[in-house]
């Protein structure tokens, strides 16, 4: 009998790091490895960690020294970073943290069983070699389909995956299907469109290490969607670095506009939303999807960054205040219930008072749902690190405190504006301590608030409720649920709890 390796996957950062995530445990469980929840109970502790800011990178870290304490008084023999961070830095973080027992990079995880047990084992292996992954595909973006880049979440040939896969691991469809296992059994899933990025935001470091964009067929998505829908997820979620570009390299841009349908028909499926779209890539097309396709969510995820023409253009990046108003205001023809968040960033070099103003002016009539704000800081390679007319960090951390205050107070107003709305509200948990907590369309896991759900009602995760708005908190909402015959979607409670 084989001995038993256990493994603990510990995950930080973005929806698109929880996808690896799963492709890693998937590809452990076929191999042989028992996934455990706690990293105290594991051989071998995996933290996929975040590369995208100082704070996350910071988090990383301390979740690889917590890991690393447990080898003291537990069952943890070794601690392995993988995920952003290790691909961005690799031998870097090894010499700075020898506290990790490996430093992988995504060139690894098409091996990642082999290269845990060696770990376990004892043996060395060598850390991840950084280098800029936007070389490894050709320039034209048609010319980048079929190559054998690791790119996380999109799968490989499977001629090397065991015919039988234990329970609740497959392969999601065709030949390039990544091997998936679920991690835990919310009723959400994130689904990966496609990975990197061919914009060059001159403060953002991501394409340097998850490369140049690349979609993943159609065909491909499809499967994994079916399959998730097998293992009771009822919410879809695309992520991508930029969701908008979809399908540029299969020579149709406008290829989201035709898959979303398809996905929305998959049976068991109750919403599809999309994440992570660029204002200046948005076309009347898909508007008119995403606003008017049952079950996918009219959720818009648009990521302006600022408003100010000037700072627009030092960040690489189109738009002003009057274009993006312009944008929120098509879509709220199309959908008036339509769901809005973007992040912003303060204090980038050379921003005047005057460009701060006008970032107050556009949060201040965009009337979005959700609105995170950063205080700039330079980024390793990036080219904003080299730009002169830097601010004062007081200044950068007055202006942030400031538009953070008028975020909340804005997003709180915005949440006031549904009361008496009727929202289709998915049950996300049942608790003792929170009651019945769900998400309306207009809310994404994780960012942008819940909705609480009021009365007696026997409701379990999964569940679509048809509800009233009755009352807010700060950005949550608190709905009561209509009456049993104007709800649809999940069925009885036995058939949603699957």
């Amino acid at each position: 009998m084989p001995e038993r390796r256990t493994v603990a996957l510990v995950t930080l950062g973005c929806a698109r790091n929880e996808v690896d995530s799963e492709e890693l445990a998937g590809r452990l469980a076929a191999d042989g490895w028992e996934l455990v929840e706690e990293a105290a109970e594991a051989d071998v502790a995996v933290v996929n960690t975040c590369g995208f800011v100082e704070a996350a990178k910071k988090d990383s870290v301390d979740a690889l020294l917590e890991a690393n304490d447990l080898k003291d008084h537990g069952r943890t023999q070794a601690v392995v970073a993988v995920g952003c961070m290790a691909e961005r830095y690799g031998k870097e973080l090894a010499e700075a943290l020898p506290e990790a027992d490996g430093v992988l990079g995504f060139d690894d995880y098409t091996d990642i069983s082999g290269r845990l047990q060696t770990i376990l084992s004892g043996g060395n292996v060598e850390a991840h070699a950084p280098r800029d992954r936007r070389k490894l595909l050709p320039i034209s973006p048609a010319e980048r389909q079929g190559s054998d880049v690791a790119l996380p979440g999109h799968g490989d040939a499977m001629a090397s995956a065991p015919e039988d896969l234990p329970e609740g691991v497959a392969p999601a469809s065709g030949p390039r299907a990544p091997l998936r296992r679920r991690l835990g059994n919310n009723p959400v899933a994130s689904v990966k469109l496609a990975s990197g990025c061919d914009r060059r935001c001159s403060f953002c470091a991501i394409p340097s290490f998850r490369g140049s964009f690349i979609s993943r067929r159609p065909s491909d998505v499809l499967g994994e969607t079916r399959w998730l829908a097998e293992q009771g997820v009822k919410e879809i979620m695309l992520v991508s670095e930029n969701n908008t570009s979809y399908g540029k390299d299969l020579g149709d841009i406008r290829l989201l506009e035709t898959l979303l349908p398809e996905l929305a028909a998959v049976d068991g499926i109750e919403r599809i939303r999309v994440s992570y779209l660029q204002p200046a890539e948005m076309r009347p097309g898909l508007i008119d999807v995403l606003t008017g396709t049952d079950k996918v969510a009219p959720y818009f995820d648009l990521s302006f960054q600022h408003s100010a023409p000037g700072v627009l253009r030092a960040m690489r990046r189109f738009g002003d205040t009057e274009r993006f108003l312009d944008l929120l205001a098509q879509i709220r023809t199309k959908a008036p219930q339509a769901g809005a968040r973007s992040n912003f960033i303060v204090g980038f070099p050379g921003e005047t008072e005057e460009d701060f103003a006008e970032l107050e002016r556009f949060i201040s009539e965009a009337r979005l749902d959700a609105i995170g704000v950063f205080g700039y800081s330079d980024e390793d390679g990036t080219e904003a690190a080299g730009y002169e007319n830097k601010l004062d960090p007081d200044v950068v951390a007055e202006r942030l405190a400031h538009l953070s205050r008028l975020a909340e107070e804005l997003t709180a107003q915005r949440a006031e504006e549904r009361l008496g709305e009727t929202l289709t509200v998915m049950v996300d948990r049942v608790d003792d301590e929170d009651g019945v907590v769900g998400r309306a369309a207009h809310q994404a896991p994780e960012t942008d608030g819940v909705t609480l759900l009021t009365g007696g009602r026997d409701l379990v995760p999964g569940r679509m409720v048809e509800a009233k708005v009755v009352a807010t908190e700060g950005v949550d909402l608190v709905a009561e649920p209509l009456p049993l015959g104007a709800e649809h979607g999940a069925g009885c409670p036995e058939e949603a709890a699957r």
